[in-house]
């Protein structure tokens, strides 16, 4: 049977078209549309792999109240300087790839002669008791009871890794930091307590990107991070040490060259049209040591075989569960 005027004899076998309209013949494709046996990810509460768990970051559900503009934080302020220990810089995916400033009243161990001290702190404690008593869902009322706190704190005593939960799909590589603890994030973004810069250059590699990509949900065209789909069912690599060394040094160029543009924003430095060349070079050179730490060889391989072959460690580790 000439299906393609070839010559040759596809009976029972698959073409996959590529985005570049090039084709491949394979026996099977699977629902990921990579030549393969059939692999289905499922929502996992904790990663496959012996790793740090990733979580949400913390969600006020406050209707604003408890959430600050740059300009509200310097004006109260102005008029109530000794807030300022409870002001905390708040950043979700936003403000994390865009470089944009936002604040958040972190009332964690405030006492209650402090707030009502405190006519601004009063007034945006009662505003937001106010929203979650008129809320319609029975969980967000239940908070009403401390309405000076978030409703789901997340935010770890030490520092951490950020990967936003919805990222542009025209990137390579989805923006993500070591963050300090002392900047709050947002449940509109993912946080690994303690991470190591080990760990940002297995997730910030192009091993990890092409992963993402096929597994990932969407929002519109934009990835959706899920931590229970992509990062817990992502299998890592055994690396030796100096394979882990070499990812740890790797990792650590990205983010010095990043400091080097500290003026423009993740959004600007991770654009394909005005990616600054030392930093895609620092990129490459990190995805280079993580694939030798999978064993994979050659940087020609293209994204479809790295996640064939990433699917099958996949199976190997869920098999033997």
């Amino acid at each position: 049977m000439d299906l393609l005027g070839g010559g040759k004899d596809f009976t029972n076998k698959c073409i996959l078209y590529t985005s570049t309209s090039k084709y491949e013949i394979c026996d099977k494709i699977n629902p990921y549309l990579i030549p393969g046996d059939n692999y289905f990810i499922e929502s996992r509460s904790i990663p496959i792999c012996d790793v740090s768990s990733m979580r949400f970051g913390s969600m006020p559900r406050d209707g604003g109240n408890l959430i600050l503009t740059e300009q509200e934080k310097d004006d109260v302020l102005k008029e109530e300087p000794k807030l300022e220990k409870w002001i905390r810089p708040y950043v979700g995916a936003e403000e994390f790839i865009n470089n944009k400033k936002r604040y958040c009243l972190w009332l964690v161990g405030i006492e209650p002669n402090e707030i009502n001290s405190s006519n601004f702190l009063k007034k945006r404690i009662k505003a937001c008791k106010e929203f979650r008593e008129n809320s319609k869902a029975p969980s967000t009322r239940k908070f009403a009871e401390i309405p000076y706190l978030f409703c789901q704190i997340a935010q770890p005593d030490t520092d951490y890794l950020l990967v936003p939960r919805v990222s542009s799909e025209r990137r390579r590589y989805v923006p993500m930091g070591l963050i300090k603890k002392e900047i709050i994030a947002s449940d509109a973004t993912q946080i690994i307590p303690n991470a190591t810069l080990y760990e940002f250059g297995v997730l910030t590699s192009n091993v990890h990107m092409a992963w993402m990509r096929t597994v990932a949900g969407r929002l519109e065209l934009r990835y959706r991070y899920s931590k229970d789909i992509v990062y817990n069912n992502f299998p890592w690599p055994e690396p030796k040490k100096e394979q882990k060394d070499k990812i740890e040094k790797t990792a650590k160029q990205i983010l010095e060259v990043r400091k080097k543009y500290k003026d423009s924003s993740l959004a600007e430095l991770y654009d394909e049209i005005t990616m600054p060349i030392e930093l895609r070079e620092a990129h490459r050179e990190n995805d280079k040591a993580v694939m030798e730490a999978y064993g994979f060889r050659g940087q020609k391989m293209k994204e479809s075989e790295c996640v064939r072959r990433l699917m099958e460690l996949y199976k190997k580790i869920i098999d033997k569960e």
